[in-house]
């Protein structure tokens, strides 16, 4: 297959630079592949350096001052597509969804138009509509709550597949504890000290305010012994702030954005993803059960998808502060247990978060497409 990728997101792009690239390196050697994006974004940088995909800038910017910008780019986007025979364009965001409808629009050869929902923002704008009536052939949700959300939505009309985002269990593996000691030792030296970290960034959507407000409700000695550690962009000034009033800026450390974040999580004896807007399934949480570390996550949209309660994490009610504190607690009184259900995690990962399940299935979606089922 001809598959064109396309991606309105700039900078780093989170999730879903991570999700396009996984599929880019599984898919490259059996399809040709294109990527869209804005030139200054990462998915952009590592597929033009590993030759995964042939990139193609695309500012994919919106607003009235910019129409020549977004003429012009549809234009090479209906070229590319023209010359190539594209047979799939795989969208990825409600801005890049529409500007490849537009861009198709009319063509003898129309390629099959897939499109991933890749948060839980409601679908049912106009916009939506529009584009689940011209501009989609087939939907892929990354969790069953996530096709909960389409089928009550314009997209109901659309074929949708659940394909849960997988990760790749060779790199996301456990590690010695030595791998994460030199960044654990930045933070504590406290024999004691239960280290709970999340790659899901510094957003105050991800909830990881909300864990330091149940660590600050803990009674001593178990509060001075809880580290809280995010890796992410710079964090709003507000949050920092009331970091610092709830008197926890010693135990609260933000490392910023990281290249590789293994020996990061391996630094922690628990993850969490605590998120209360936008997440679906995450990409970190399935990141830290593959390298062996239990994750608490909140029940929030798919994240509950990912977690046995108890047996491989813990799943806490979303922005509840006292039911947080009170897991958090029972995580501290169980700490010497903890690589136990780092073992249960790993393993689940092992079951179901697999590259090949998820490109498989992402593939089955394509043919299916192109089959017109």
């Amino acid at each position: 297959m001809k598959i064109l990728y396309t991606n309105f997101h700039s900078g780093d792009g989170g999730g879903h630079t991570t999700y396009l690239v996984s599929l880019a390196r599984a898919l490259s050697a059996r399809h040709q592949l294109f990527m869209a994006a804005p030139d200054n974004s990462r998915v952009l940088r590592v597929v033009r350096d590993e030759g995964s995909a042939e990139p193609l800038d695309i500012a994919f910017s919106s607003g009235l001052p910019t129409l020549p910008q977004q003429w012009a780019d549809m234009r090479r986007l209906r070229h590319l597509v023209q010359q190539h025979r594209i047979d799939i364009v795989h969208a990825n965001g409600a801005r890049d969804h529409r500007v490849m409808m537009e861009a198709v629009a009319g063509l003898a050869h129309r390629p099959k138009m897939v499109f991933t929902k890749h948060n839980s923002k409601p679908s049912n704008t106009f916009g939506n509509t529009l584009r689940a009536r011209w501009g989609t052939d087939r939907v892929i949700a990354v969790s069953a709550h996530t096709r909960q959300m389409l089928l009550d939505s314009p997209y109901r009309r659309c074929p949708i597949d659940v394909v849960r985002n997988g990760v790749d269990l060779a790199r996301f593996a456990p590690v010695d504890a030595s791998a994460g000691a030199a960044l654990r030792a930045r933070w504590t030296t406290d024999p004691d000290a239960l280290v709970m970290v999340s790659n899901a960034g510094t957003d105050g959507h991800k909830g990881w305010i909300d864990l330091v407000e149940a660590v600050a409700t803990l009674p001593q000695p178990i509060r001075g012994h809880i580290h809280v550690a995010v890796a992410g962009r710079d964090a709003d000034p507000r949050l920092l702030a009331r970091v610092a009033a709830l008197g926890l800026g010693a135990q609260v450390h933000l490392p910023g954005l990281l290249e590789d974040i293994r020996p990061f999580v391996a630094s922690g004896d628990a993850g969490f993803v605590l998120s209360h807007d936008v997440e679906t399934i995450s990409f970190a949480c399935r990141e830290m059960m593959a390298m062996g570390t239990p994750v608490m996550v909140s029940d929030y949209a798919g994240l509950p998808e990912n977690i046995d309660h108890g047996q491989d994490g813990w799943i806490v009610p979303v922005r509840n502060i006292p039911a947080i504190a009170a897991q958090v607690a029972q995580l501290y009184a169980q700490r010497h247990d903890l690589a136990r259900i780092g073992v249960a995690a790993r393993a689940r990962a092992v079951r179901e978060f697999g590259l090949d399940t998820f490109t498989g299935l992402t593939e089955a979606s394509y043919d299916a497409a192109l089959q017109g089922g």
